[in-house]
């Protein structure tokens, strides 16, 4: 790749580095016209150099800021030393091999890689891709990928409000064959492509664990279960019983596969939440340990306040079913929802419910989910172990 004739974009305001994104409306509109993805040079309203990164004028993120360092230029090699500084973090520092052999390989923005998520399953690599910039880049992806993971079956994809946002085409082609991954001595089913995402998402390893150490002995009810996870993990730790429950039929019969080939004995029901609630709740029903980790709410900033609402209401719920002294473990990964207000909602539950709740712990995706300070939007997930008397 050529660096000499890099377009450059001006910003309309004098801005120091700092978020990656910038909007449409905080910058000049080129003269000429640039392909969604083009890289491009970023100097502010000054003329001084701001960052290089990618180019969208269909986007409402019409930059994503790449690097700040004006000698270091957007090609073969900077993306080959982004996804090797990536690896590296997992295999040698947080030595996820000797933990399982499913994790999140890129982690976008907090990574250096704004627009690009790569999640590993087994030998099967799946390459999200959210920036027609990185869509472009995918040649070169792709062979720094194989470097390190070599005899790998890569899978790529995009959302379809993504691509249309983005303004690319990701044809993803067939899906790869299911497979079956290892975590914490345990395994799971994993179909990237065939829907339900993939079956299993690997951001609540370590909540999985924590809350199997702290199930031992209780009765488990794991909510919004999808393939069963929590529930597995509980009684393969020690729990006493486990029920999983889920809407998703489809998902239920992973689910089963998952416990079957961990021998333990988990029953799922395919149930609406709170219609199995409020029936449990009637029939007497109680709970030790109740897991709540329900998919994400909203997309939209206009409806936050919805989603909040729905987050009490499907907590206030399951504390009618929690006996005194039981664990919640409850979860939200929208992103919008800070943790701020998330725990807001706890705390108008406990009153709620005249129920004493105490925050033991708050915890997010494993650390193979980084977070850059600079952007607090990818810490999506909020997971709240919680003791209520």
């Amino acid at each position: 790749m050529t660096h000499i004739d890099t377009p450059t974009i001006t910003l309309k305001t004098e801005r120091l580095p700092g978020h990656p994104w910038i909007w449409s409306a905080q910058v000049r509109k080129p003269e000429q016209h640039l392909p969604p993805g083009t890289v491009v040079r970023i100097v502010d309203a000054r003329g001084r150099f701001v960052g290089h990164g990618f180019w969208n004028g269909h986007a409402r993120v019409a930059l994503r800021v790449l690097t700040t360092d004006e000698a270091v230029h957007i090609d073969a090699d900077f993306i080959a030393a982004r996804i090797a500084r990536a690896v590296a973090l997992r295999r040698d520092v947080l030595k996820l091999d000797e933990i399982g052999n499913a994790w999140r390989v890129v982690n976008s923005e907090g990574d250096g890689l704004s627009g690009l998520v790569v999640d590993r399953y087994a030998d099967t690599l799946v390459l999200e891709y959210f920036a027609a910039g990185m869509w472009r880049l995918r040649e070169v992806i792709e062979a720094a990928l194989r470097e390190h993971f070599p005899g790998a079956t890569l899978y790529a994809f995009a959302e379809q409000h993504v691509q249309k946002q983005e303004s690319f085409d990701c044809h993803s082609g067939e899906a790869p064959a299911p497979v079956r991954v290892t975590e914490h001595g345990l395994t799971f089913h994993a179909a990237p492509g065939a829907g339900h995402k993939t079956g299993f998402f690997a951001d609540q390893r370590d909540n999985r664990r924590r809350f199997a150490e702290l199930a031992r002995g209780r009765r488990v009810l794991d909510l919004c279960c999808n393939s069963g996870g929590f529930a597995i993990h509980a009684m393969a730790a020690g729990a006493r019983e486990a029920i999983a429950v889920d809407a998703d039929t489809g998902i239920l019969d992973i689910a089963r596969a998952n416990a079957e080939a961990n021998n333990v004995d988990v029953r799922f029901e395919a149930a609406d939440l709170f219609d199995w609630l409020r029936a449990a709740i009637d029939r007497g029903e109680r709970f030790d340990a109740i897991v709540l980790d329900p998919p994400k709410l909203t997309r939209d900033r206009r409806r936050v306040t919805q989603a909040l609402k729905k987050y009490f209401a499907m907590n206030r719920t399951a504390l009618d079913a929690l006996t005194s002294d039981g664990l919640l473990l409850t979860c939200s990964c929208t992103g919008l929802v800070g943790a701020d207000d998330f725990l807001d909602t706890l705390r108008r539950v406990g009153l709620s419910a005249a129920r004493d709740v105490q925050v033991l712990d708050l915890r997010g995706a494993g650390a193979d989910h980084p977070v850059a300070a600079n952007v607090p939007e990818g810490r999506y997930l909020k997971a709240a172990f919680c003791r209520v008397s």
